[in-house]
């Protein structure tokens, strides 16, 4: 169960249109729209709830055209489930503490985990390292 729990209305007042539609409503932005993300070092935030998810040094290029990481950060509260849509069924990335989804999971990844988290950049927010 998340943590933070806020009504439909509440979400569509904090987030913007595409991420209210990713996070809330499962849904992915087009690929090579979040292409610009900082290459300094610093951690990636859940859009919807602040919390600390990805750091930059586990980020790669997946040529796929979403942010990929091969693990999220130690102790994050990222969550999976089965995801069963478009007749296909994948591994669903979530944030554990406010339910936002984040995009999937999937076996193709570097090492050392050999997984790519392939997210949606919308569903992300960038802290450079202080």
């Amino acid at each position: 169960m998340a943590e933070i729990e806020k009504s439909d209305e509440e979400w569509r007042a904090q987030l913007g249109e595409l991420a209210y539609k990713v996070t809330r409503k499962h849904g992915t932005e087009r690929a090579f729209t979040h292409d610009n993300f900082p290459k300094e070092p610093g951690r990636f935030r859940c859009v919807c709830c602040g919390a600390a998810l990805f750091d930059q040094a586990q980020k790669f290029d997946s040529g796929t055209g979403w942010p990929s990481f091969w693990a999220p950060i130690e102790g994050a509260e990222v969550g999976e489930s089965v995801d069963r849509k478009f007749f296909m069924t994948r591994t669903e990335v979530h944030c554990e503490r406010c339910a936002a989804h984040l995009g999937h999971v999937f076996p193709d990844g570097p090492e050392p985990t050999g997984l790519r988290y392939c997210l949606n950049g919308v569903a992300l927010e960038f802290e450079p390292e202080a």
